[in-house]
């Protein structure tokens, strides 16, 4: 695992690559903010699917000038920039020498999960499968009727308006989603407890969706 950056659409974004030995697929990790918590949830799902010979990339779609005044600007939360960036680094995936032609899926957590449900409905032929970790489906607008690889919406019990969002959102995917609800803690707000369970089910869902089986001890 390396931190990494990448250069698209004449923007330089932070990254962390992690490709393991003879990878079979490739998930990729998008967000937009800061904060060493969420670094370490989303670094514990990586390295569960490292172990299951699943690359992955975690890539922040603010720049480092952008989070510094992002309270400010709002960007964090305009779909369409985020959309551009998610699409621009799902191209660059797709013809890297270390992860072209695997297997590739995406995992967007708060607004970045509007630009990963974008991303997903532009580029069907690459993404194979969706994780949205109480994100914000509703910034993306009519794409979510364009998904057509299998999607988790997953969301905390206590986490309010996010949870109905992703509740009304549900049936605008064509059969494609599926909505899994926490019990008794919040997932937007990052609790241990439901963060442990999200590790879990992304963990699982990506496996099921890729294939992946633990390296050999021999």
């Amino acid at each position: 695992m390396w931190q990494t950056r990448f250069q698209v659409i004449g923007l330089e974004l932070d990254g962390v690559l992690a490709v393991p030995d003879q990878p079979r697929a490739v998930v990729l990790f998008v967000h937009a903010l800061d904060g060493r918590r969420h670094h370490a949830n989303d670094a514990a799902i990586a390295r569960a699917l490292n172990e299951r010979r699943i690359a992955t990339v975690d890539v922040n779609l603010l720049t480092a000038e952008e989070r510094e005044v992002d309270a400010g600007t709002g960007i964090g939360f305009d779909a369409t920039t985020l959309r551009a960036r998610v699409v621009a680094l799902v191209d660059e995936l797709a013809v890297c020498p270390r992860t072209g032609g695997l297997p590739a899926a995406l995992y967007g957590g708060g607004t970045g999960a509007a630009g990963v449900l974008i991303a997903a409905a532009a580029r069907p032929s690459w993404v194979r499968a969706v994780f949205s970790r109480a994100g914000r489906p509703d910034l993306a607008g009519e794409f979510v009727r364009l998904v057509r690889c299998p999607t988790l919406l997953v969301v905390g019990e206590t986490d309010g308006a996010v949870r109905e969002l992703n509740e009304r959102a549900e049936p605008q995917f064509p059969r494609t989603a599926r909505l899994a609800q926490v019990p008794g803690a919040s997932v937007q707000r990052e609790e241990p407890e439901a963060m442990a369970l999200v590790a879990e089910l992304a963990r699982d869902w990506f496996v099921l969706r890729l294939g992946g089986s633990r390296r050999s001890s021999v």
